[in-house]
């Protein structure tokens, strides 16, 4: 007996999770039209995160160091002025991106005050992101679910992938060692406990990768608007609870959520990731220039650290 229930549960989840991924699937088409027009936009207004390094395309030039060898000098610019200069290249080394969006029930909840799910803005960013990431040489992947690739019709990849993915996804990601030097995002609603969230991004940072958290939240998840007798059901099974006057909870609730973010900022700063708040009913192209921009200047740092010191050096004229 126990051995049939136990297998009647388990079709009921696998069936469960079916309708789940086709109700997806029937989303996917407007989520990726919508990623693309957030992505032209979002690349319209980028000047790529360009860096100096090994490669052909032309990057800058700079003062000669003494020291380099003289094959570096370009003789035709030097001739110019009574200085010699290196021609530099633009640095073409792609890195792996892992990004991680949040499917978990509670990924599904929308307010009146939203017209989007946390699920379907996460994947719109996810889905854009990749887009921009890719046009920029950069290659990305979703741990367990996608290789990294850098194949220019990402955007379709990953929604196949996640559309004909029926497991039941945690809210955080999986154990994973991604590579020095490599790159993690993480987008979630975070209502996970502190402690599962700490030894997550500590077994992803272990080998020096860098991290990107952005909480996805609904307007409601942190303005508490409700009043008046409320059931409030846990989308993860569980339970419910019911308020007689649930305006008499807002105080409280609203001082919970502000010690839990800032507890998940500050694991964050611990181990030199950022941490952004993206709220449902603001547009994802913010947190999308917000994101790129910390990458880049993330990526720039780790070039710079990697290359010889020089000493004597001059700032390029």
């Amino acid at each position: 007996m126990a051995d049939s229930a136990r297998n009647d549960t388990e079709d009921q989840a696998v069936q469960a999770a079916i309708g789940k991924s086709r109700k997806l699937a029937a989303r996917v088409p407007r989520l990726i039209l919508e990623a693309r027009r957030v992505a032209s936009t979002v690349i319209h207004g980028l000047h790529g995160r360009r860096r100096a390094g090994s490669g052909e395309n032309f990057w800058q030039y700079r003062r000669f160091v003494s020291g380099e060898p003289a094959s570096a000098v370009d003789w035709r610019r030097s001739a110019r002025d009574e200085h010699l200069y290196v021609r530099e290249r633009e640095w073409e080394a792609s890195h792996t991106i892992w990004i991680w969006p949040d499917r978990s029930p509670s990924m599904d909840f929308a307010s009146d005050l939203t017209e989007w799910t946390k699920l379907d803005r996460t994947l719109v960013v996810c889905f854009a992101l990749a887009e921009v990431l890719v046009q920029g040489g950069e290659r990305v992947g979703i741990p367990q679910l996608m290789r990294p690739t850098a194949n220019r019709n990402v955007i379709e990849k990953m929604a196949q992938s996640i559309v004909h993915d029926n497991n039941e996804r945690p809210s955080l990601p999986p154990n994973f060692a991604p590579a020095p030097f490599s790159e993690v995002l993480l987008f979630s609603d975070l209502w996970s406990p502190i402690a599962d969230f700490r030894r997550t991004i500590g077994q992803l940072a272990a080998n020096g990768a860098r991290g990107h958290v952005v909480q996805v939240c609904d307007p409601a998840e942190e303005s508490f608007p409700y009043s008046g007798r409320v059931e409030f059901v846990e989308s993860e099974g569980l339970g419910s609870v019911t308020a007689g006057r649930a305006e008499t909870w807002r105080q409280d609730y609203q001082t919970l959520v502000a010690n839990h973010r800032a507890a998940l900022r500050a694991e964050c700063e611990q181990f030199g990731w950022s941490f952004i708040v993206h709220h449902t009913d603001r547009g994802p192209t913010e947190l999308l220039f917000a994101l790129h921009a910390r990458m880049g200047a993330g990526a720039h740092a780790v070039v710079q650290s990697r290359q010889p010191a020089r000493t004597g050096a001059e700032a390029p004229s």
